[in-house]
């Protein structure tokens, strides 16, 4: 079935130049898919155009503020028209980094599991904390409140692309951090730096029907996957599926692993509702599955993990995009 796919990119973010990238690849695939792609940047005239155009659905290919947080998503549900990907509050909840322990704990209240998730613990602070109210006085209490002491991780609590995180060695090298952190967002999430295997899970689908993709493994040739790594590729190598022998030197017990760090990826996709397609970053550090995103709007470029794991999968990005637009538009424009 042909449709009228209107493909949203570019925007205001510190992303937007990823944003471009993935919507002109989704606007190819689309279009090989056999549809009538409309390509729009996010401006002013963003309503208007959609009005005119009426689109049948809307793929969103925006990353970071307004594409991630919830802002398209509340505007296509207030216009009427079918998107696909996660309904606005389920993106507002999943664009706060600190809402990931909340969610997951409350989905397991609901089902009764225990659950295969676990995730770093840390304390989270806004901007006005340390404006207005002296936090940057009480900084020698991060050894205590967070496990393990230093090293800790410190990163915008909203956002991605790994704009403004830090591994902070001590507390001297604090200040500085939470300063640059807070330059891309109000709050700062101060954390357990974790080592270990990095992976990206990416999966397709809603609920019980959605099912995870081969995972990537990230090795980055600096200290962790930092937004230069993830503008500058020649800085990064790539594994999908994962490598076994990065798991477990025993087959079986990698196998396990492996299966594992998946049902930890599916259990926080379904905490939080995503729906239609998601990934969610995490690391293996050895004995858990250590999860610290969720992201609703994957990247889509030729570099992006979720094409990746798609290719791995032997799956093509126009055949999974087809039946992300037919699924989104036989939706009602108001589920959700």
């Amino acid at each position: 079935m042909s449709l009228k796919v209107a493909v949203l990119m570019g925007g205001s973010s510190f992303e937007r130049e990823f944003s471009l990238d993935s919507g002109k690849r989704v606007c190819g695939a689309l279009e090989e898919a056999g549809h009538k792609v409309v390509p729009l940047d996010t401006n002013s005239e963003l309503v208007p155009t959609l009005r005119s155009e009426k689109p049948d659905v809307v793929y969103n290919a925006l990353h970071g503020k307004h594409g991630e947080d919830g802002t398209i998503q509340s505007l296509l549900e207030f216009l009427g028209i079918p998107f696909v990907g996660s309904p606005a509050s389920v993106c507002h909840r999943a664009y706060n980094k600190d809402a990931l322990h909340s969610s997951v704990r409350n989905y397991r209240d609901i089902t009764g599991e225990s659950g295969f998730a676990s995730w770093p613990q840390g304390v989270f602070l806004s901007r006005d904390a340390f404006k207005d109210m002296g936090a940057a006085t009480a900084l020698d209490l991060i050894s205590e409140r967070v496990i393990g002491g230093y090293p800790v991780a410190v990163k915008p609590a909203h956002g991605g692309s790994a704009l403004g995180i830090h591994k902070v060695k001590d507390q001297e090298q604090l200040g500085e951090a939470i300063l640059d952190a807070l330059s891309y967002d109000s709050a700062v999430n101060i954390e357990q730096w974790i080592d270990g295997v990095e992976l990206s899970v990416s999966i397709l689908g809603s609920g019980w029907d959605a099912h995870a993709l081969p995972p990537v493994e990230i090795v980055s040739h600096n200290e962790f996957f930092d937004s230069a790594a993830r503008l500058d590729f020649s800085q990064v190598d790539f594994y999908c599926p994962v490598r076994m022998e990065s798991l477990s030197p025993d087959s079986a017990e990698a196998e396990a692993i492996r299966s594992e760090i998946e049902r930890a990826a599916l259990e926080v996709y379904r905490a939080y509702s995503v729906r239609d397609l998601g990934r969610i970053d995490l690391i293996w550090d050895g004995a858990q599955a250590k999860c610290f995103e969720v992201d609703v709007s994957p990247g889509m470029t030729k570099n992006s993990l979720f094409p990746a794991a798609c290719d791995a999968a032997g799956l093509s990005m126009s055949a999974v995009l087809n039946e992300l637009v037919n699924v989104a538009a036989n939706r009602s424009a108001f589920e959700v």
